[in-house]
């Protein structure tokens, strides 16, 4: 997908994100870069992206990736973006395209496990290496069918066995925060003039401390009066004199 169909759908009097005017850099194979984004928009979802032939490859994951293998995890594939927008972290106005805030949530390279990239993204079939802060070891992006108005952007991202798999870590629930500023989502909506309140739904739910029981109020009722007579007995006693014994 070319840049055209990004810039087509953006103001960028407007929206703070890049427009990809500026030349890609060439950079070799062995450091293409690889960013995923938190991103609430209308819904929640993640940006996953690679970069290829000066571009990056999008795909939208609703759930967000996962490291246990036998999890499958849709991904929907997006307009192209360009190289620099893997450093935007920030508000996109409301009414904009996108409109939300984003989180730059993992950031790292990728290398191709895939011998020619663009024969197996062709196939529908993309083997790869992560090097990120949150996402490492081999993953697969597999086409599918069967989900959206086109087979063709219809994609499920895999965590491939290895040592950087589980199936205990939910590691978008345990890593919630930005890679770069260390921010939430609401946080990152404060800083730059967001929707708050819309942020902080896709933030993990921080759970309040248990409260404690309460008691019943006949039980409240029933303490209460013994402690009345309790007290009342006590003061009657204190006040009623000892008789002396009197020897014989």
């Amino acid at each position: 997908m070319a840049l055209n169909e990004y810039r087509k759908k953006r103001d960028f009097k407007i929206s703070p994100e890049p427009s990809g005017e500026k030349a890609a850099p060439k950079a070799p194979k062995s450091s293409l870069i690889y960013v995923v984004q938190k991103h609430r928009a209308s819904q929640l979802h993640y940006d996953f992206r690679l970069e290829y032939n000066g571009t990056l490859l999008s795909w939208a994951i609703p759930k967000g990736p996962s490291l246990d293998p036998s999890v499958k995890r849709l991904a929907m594939q997006v307009e192209d973006h360009p190289i620099e927008y893997a450093n935007f972290e920030g508000v996109i106005p409301e009414g904009e395209y996108g409109g939300g805030t984003v989180m730059i949530w993992d950031q790292g390279t990728w290398t191709p496990e895939s011998p020619d990239v663009a024969a197996a993204l062709e196939k529908g079939d993309l083997k790869f290496t992560l090097h990120g802060k949150k996402l490492k070891g081999s993953w697969v992006l597999v086409r599918t069918r069967g989900y959206g108005s086109s087979s063709k952007t219809s994609w499920l991202l895999i965590k491939h066995r290895d040592e950087f798999a589980s199936s205990k870590v939910d590691v978008v629930q345990e890593m919630p925060r930005s890679v770069v500023s260390n921010r939430l989502l609401a946080e990152i909506a404060r800083d730059g003039g967001g929707d708050v309140e819309k942020a902080a739904t896709g933030d993990p739910t921080i759970k309040s401390p248990a409260k404690a029981p309460k008691i019943p109020k006949t039980a409240r009722t029933g303490s209460s009066k013994n402690a009345r007579q309790a007290s009342a007995s006590k003061t009657v006693s204190e006040r009623t004199p000892k008789r002396r014994k009197t020897s014989s």
